[in-house]
């Protein structure tokens, strides 16, 4: 897929992204990213309603512009409230609005929000109907293929069936259930297994829908195998476990004529970005936190995150720590 220069494609279009993660995904690591790929449709971690209506805004949802295209991640069942949170990301400039129908966590459920909002469907599409009058940027859902022993592909197609009546057309679907009992979070991202059949069948059945398919996908030729039988992939824990498998996907998945970067150039374009927000007062572990995987899968790897994580707490650390790290590994 190709498309112009200056154009940002979203709904309907990006055909790659990077999962919202939980103490993950935060401007930092966007940032970072943005030195590795410039299309791939980047997302915040998920971020609940309260936060954002009582919070510190700049802080929760501020963002660089070299960032975007970006999705803004909701957390919440309530109509009203998530509809407000959507207007004010659309006037801080977000791209679109996500609303998570997937996390399993007991803190979420407590909340009476994520994985457990599977089971009401109606209530789901009232949420989205109210970010949709509420917004001109597209409003999706990423949920899962079922809950609990609601897991049957029937329960996950009348779920869609409902929420495209109230105005959705884009579901990321990750491929495994969530079991709301007996698992944390991380045991619910590897243990329910994979079924890529069901949302490969959900794409034929809604072929007016854009379908995303999320889990378990690492590599390059995944990704290009996934893109067969449905619109979209989004990749996570892979993202932030090597981020530089996304350094030729620029070109090979948006056509553009582009040489992809090397880790040094990455390095290199990170400098400036880390010592205006160590001018701001910002720990340098905040942003270099996200950077140790860099050389994920290549010789030196270890030594260039141990240079890195045995010096960055130093009173004297600063952006040449990085750079200090590459001339070691070199």
């Amino acid at each position: 897929m190709t498309i112009d220069e200056n154009e940002q494609i979203i709904d309907g279009g990006n055909p790659l992204s990077v999962a919202p993660m939980m103490d993950c995904t935060d401007r930092h690591f966007r940032y970072f990213m943005r030195q590795i790929t410039r299309r791939t449709l980047l997302y915040t971690e998920m971020i609940v309603t309260a936060a954002v209506l009582h919070g510190d805004r700049e802080k929760l949802l501020g963002f660089s512009p070299e960032e975007k295209p970006l999705s803004l991640q909701l957390g919440g069942d309530n109509p009203q409230e998530l509809a407000e949170c959507a207007r004010i990301a659309e006037d801080i400039g977000y791209d679109e609005i996500n609303l998570n129908v997937g996390c399993p966590s007991s803190r979420v459920q407590n909340g009476n929000f994520g994985a457990c909002l599977m089971a009401h469907p109606e209530k789901v599409a009232l949420a989205v109907e109210a970010m949709q009058k509420a917004v001109t940027i597209p409003v999706t859902v990423k949920h899962r293929i079922g809950i609990d022993d609601r897991d049957r592909y029937e329960d996950m197609a009348n779920f869609v069936r409902i929420v495209e009546q109230a105005g959705c057309r884009h579901f990321i679907v990750h491929a495994r259930k969530a079991w709301l009992q007996g698992l944390s979070p991380k045991e619910n991202r590897t243990i329910p297994p994979l079924r890529y059949e069901d949302v490969h069948r959900l794409k034929q059945e809604f072929p007016h829908l854009f379908i995303e398919i999320n889990g378990g996908i690492k590599t390059l030729e995944q990704v290009r195998e996934q893109l067969k039988y449905v619109d979209a992939v989004m990749l996570g824990r892979a993202a932030y476990d090597n981020p530089f498998l996304f350094a030729s996907y620029d070109r090979d998945f948006y056509g553009e004529n582009v040489t992809p970067p090397t880790r040094r150039e990455v390095v290199e374009a990170m400098i400036p970005y880390i010592d205006y927000w160590l001018a701001k007062g910002w720990k340098l572990h905040a942003i270099t936190r996200h950077m140790l995987e860099l050389l994920a899968g290549v010789p030196g790897s270890k030594a260039w995150k141990r240079y890195i994580s045995d010096r960055v707490h130093l009173s004297n650390a600063s952006s040449q720590l990085l750079l200090d790290a590459l001339a070691k590994v070199s």
